[in-house]
This record gives C-alpha cells, sequence and structure tokens, in this order.
C-alpha cells in the first residue's frame, strides 16, 4: 500500500486547505491553531495570511511543534511561531490579549479537562468581532465509529452552549467532512 494512501483517506474525511479556504483569511491576519498537533493546519493557514500575517502553532507535545517546524521549512514558511503550552492554563497561549483574528481548535475540546479554559483563553486573545472555529467529531447513534470513543466527543449542541456561555455567538457552521462538525463562533464585542 502507499504510504500517502491513509492521508489521502484522511483528506477525502477532512481537507485542511479546503476548510481554511472558507475562513475568508486575508494577508496580514493573525491565526492561533490550538493543539496544532502535527501542523494539519497550520500550513494552509499559513499561506492564507502570508507573506504579512502570521500563524501561532500552540501544542501541548514539543515533538508535535518540531513536527510542524519541519513541515513548515519544506514549505519554506516563515510566518508562524511555535509555542509550547498547556491552553488549560491561565494565559496558556501566552499571546497578548485582543491579539489574533481567528483561533481554530480541530479535535481537542473532547479531549480537555477543563473546556471552558480552553474557550476563555480563545475569547482573550481574540479581537472584538474575532471568529473562532470549531471542528469536533461528530456525536450521537449516527455518528461513526472513526475517530476517538463516542462517550469521549461533545455534540455541537454541546459545543454551542458552552461557547455562548462564554461571550461568543454562532456565526455559521460549515462542512468539516463525513465525520466532523464546524463551527465558526464570533466574539462578542
Amino acid at each position: 500500500m502507499d504510504a500517502s494512501a491513509p492521508l489521502q483517506e484522511i483528506k477525502k474525511i477532512l481537507d485542511p486547505a479546503t476548510v481554511v479556504r472558507g475562513f475568508n483569511l486575508q494577508n496580514g491576519d493573525y491565526a492561533a491553531d490550538f493543539g496544532s498537533g502535527n501542523g494539519y493546519f497550520v500550513v494552509p493557514l499559513a499561506k492564507s495570511v502570508a507573506p504579512d500575517g502570521k500563524v501561532f502553532a500552540i501544542d501541548i507535545q514539543r515533538d508535535m511543534l518540531d513536527v510542524v517546524r519541519a513541515k513548515s521549512k519544506l514549505e519554506n514558511l516563515h510566518n508562524i511561531e511555535y509555542i509550547w503550552s498547556d491552553l488549560e492554563q491561565p494565559n496558556g497561549s501566552k499571546l497578548k490579549d485582543d491579539f489574533v483574528d481567528l483561533v481554530l481548535a480541530t479535535n481537542i475540546l473532547h479531549q480537555c479537562d477543563d473546556k471552558e479554559a480552553i474557550i476563555k483563553e480563545a475569547s482573550r486573545i481574540l479581537r472584538s468581532n474575532g471568529r473562532f472555529a470549531l471542528i469536533e467529531w461528530e456525536a450521537g447513534e449516527n455518528a461513526s465509529n472513526f475517530g476517538p470513543p463516542h462517550e469521549m466527543r461533545i455534540s455541537k449542541e454541546t459545543a454551542i452552549s458552552l461557547y455562548s456561555n462564554q461571550s461568543f455567538s454562532v456565526k455559521e457552521e460549515f462542512d468539516a467532512g463525513s465525520n466532523h462538525y464546524g463551527i465558526i463562533f464570533v466574539k462578542k464585542p
């Protein structure tokens, strides 16, 4: 089997370039990828805000940031900052208040013990009317068995409730593939 086959299968499920295009980022925007992992979204984000914008790849696993660093080097991208941090801690992103235009969190909320801390941190660093893009695994009886155990997943309704309680409102939902839901929240001024 071709070594790229698993990646191609994942892209059919959740294509990062297509998703990022839907965020309508502009040259000069700042974006933070909460739980950037292996950089699946970091490279498309960095390309979409280049040359004057910046992406902050934030992860609790230092080795994942090394993977992102290697990918960005291969892509000759120089507008990425790597932050090793625990987002569940106060000021976890290490970014300034009212600093970024978009926060992206993909498949991390269901893993967090303190979900409200993640949401509060996003609110702190987002500019007024900044956007928080959430991508999570579908939950419920019709959800695929692909991905994390069903008992760990967060329903769309629960996510909307969590964000609505923390100064966000739903702007729109977007197609995040067959196994995920995507919601863009806007920080209330």
